[in-house]
Parts: C-alpha cells; sequence; structure tokens
C-alpha cells in the first residue's frame, strides 16, 4: 500500500493545550482520525527543526492521504502542513528502468570554449 510521509508544524493553541494536557495521546487522536479515513498510521513523532512533528502513513491512494491532510488542516491544530508521497525502492528502480527506455532524451549541449 503506498506511504506518505505527512511533515507538520503545531500552532500555538495546540502547543497551549499540550503543555496544560500532555497525558493526552496525540499519536492515538491522529491514529483514529486517520484509520476514520481509510489509512492506517506507521509511525508517529515529535521533532527538532523545520516541523514539530512527523507522521508515517500508508493510504490505498493519493485522495485518501488528500482527504487525511484535508482534515489534519482543517482542525486548526496545525499551522504548516505538508505530504510527501513515499516511492519504495521497488517502485524508484521500476522508474530508473521505464525513464531509461525513454523515446527521446535530449543530448547534453557541450560548452565551447571559443567566443
Amino acid at each position: 500500500m503506498p506511504q506518505f510521509l505527512i511533515q507538520f508544524s503545531y500552532s500555538a493553541r495546540s502547543i497551549k493545550n499540550m503543555v496544560d494536557k500532555p497525558e493526552i495521546d496525540r499519536a492515538a487522536e491522529a491514529a483514529g482520525l486517520v484509520a476514520s479515513l481509510g489509512g492506517k498510521v506507521l509511525g508517529y513523532w515529535f521533532a527538532f527543526g523545520n516541523y514539530d512533528g512527523v507522521m508515517l502513513l500508508e493510504a490505498p491512494y493519493n485522495d485518501v492521504a488528500a482527504s487525511i491532510a484535508m482534515a489534519v488542516g482543517s482542525t486548526g491544530a496545525v499551522s504548516r502542513l505538508e505530504t510527501t508521497v513515499l516511492l519504495t525502492m521497488e517502485e524508484a528502480q521500476k522508474a530508473m528502468r521505464k525513464a531509461a527506455s525513454a523515446a527521446h532524451l535530449p543530448s547534453e549541449k557541450k560548452e565551447s570554449n571559443e567566443h
């Protein structure tokens, strides 16, 4: 089943809620939302850096992953959300082989030192 990486930043309101109620299992809440739309959470992590957290999920189709991102975004719990479609090595190699069989590949232009 296709897998997706969701990177997100929490809204200020969500961070306040986490500080006020750290006992709430945010990963379980996310898993419930994802499952209700036909996906499955494979992992959920808090993070340092450009995003506050990441979630790895699987969904049968891109539109299911898009609906998950839209549903999460509509809660106001996150201020930033990015979804990345992930390819297995087998899928990537299939794409590589397909690219290699392209009917027309543009030739590289050689730079001339002559002016």
